[in-house]
């Protein structure tokens, strides 16, 4: 009997400080690579928008987000500029950002940078990944409104499921959605609530660091405005399978 009690207590001090120790490191890498996508308008105060989250991958140039964060228009007369914006704190830098790649049916983007590479995210391979999978993802939930400060939350794949949402009423089903349903595609639906300023999170692999998919919607049970203080919506993320697809399409080697 006390041989057990010595082997749990044992367990308890060697293993499981172990476990979060190494997700302590694996956020803490993560971090590095996080990066908010907005807008910079110089004539403007404040100057920077945040509007979304992106991850670096690659040579250290490259950023992935979603499609539907990305700027529609650019106010020209202001000298408004997409901008990517890196470091913490309140002394984020601002950095210029090219479209290269778009895809609204996955809703991914990939941009470029300027300037000295930053840390990259290792990507997964094409391989849909079981329920279960313990993951984490790390952006930007409430935007910037104290400065850059990445948040993580963690959980599980609850589900591969398809993309198709049901619409609350006739009136409501769009084009879109009617072309979806003619061919649906697997996404992963998860236990950890994201929100709007998630966009473009990478999901990682909560061992090893290693992107999953991409964060890119909250379906919201009730109103966006009380998503915040009373969470209710199911995340949803993109599998990296139709990422590596995109980088294929465009020939970006990531070596």
């Amino acid at each position: 009997m006390y041989k057990i009690i010595l082997l749990l207590v044992l367990f308890k001090l060697f293993f499981i400080p172990v476990a979060q120790a190494d997700f302590v490191d694996v956020v803490a890498n993560i971090k590095l690579s996080v990066v908010g996508i907005g807008t910079h308008t110089p004539t403007n105060s404040p100057q920077n928008t945040l509007h979304g989250t992106g991850f670096v991958i690659g040579n250290g140039q490259y950023i992935v987000t979603n499609d539907h964060v990305l700027p529609k228009m650019l106010d020209e007369k202001l000298l408004q500029k997409m901008a990517v914006f890196i470091g913490s704190g309140k002394n984020a830098k601002v950095r210029d950002a090219e479209i290269i790649a778009t895809s609204s049916l996955y809703d991914l983007a990939i941009l470029k940078i300027s300037g000295k590479p930053l840390p990259a995210m290792k990507l997964s391979d094409s391989k849909m990944y079981p329920d279960g999978t313990a993951i984490a993802f790390t952006g930007f939930p409430i935007g910037a409104v104290l400065g850059l400060y990445p948040v993580t939350h963690r959980g599980i794949i609850s589900s591969n499921t398809p993309t198709i949402i049901p619409a609350l009423s006739a009136e409501k089903i769009t084009v879109k959605m009617l072309k979806r349903m003619k061919n649906p595609y697997l996404v992963y639906q998860l236990d950890a609530t994201a929100y709007p300023g998630n966009s473009g999170s990478a999901m990682y692999d909560k061992k090893n660091g290693e992107v999953l998919g991409i964060i890119n919607k909250v379906f919201v049970q009730s109103t966006k405005e009380s998503a915040m203080s009373t969470p209710s919506g199911i995340t949803y993320a993109i599998p990296v399978k139709y990422l590596h697809e995109m980088l294929s399409e465009n020939n970006i080697e990531l070596n």
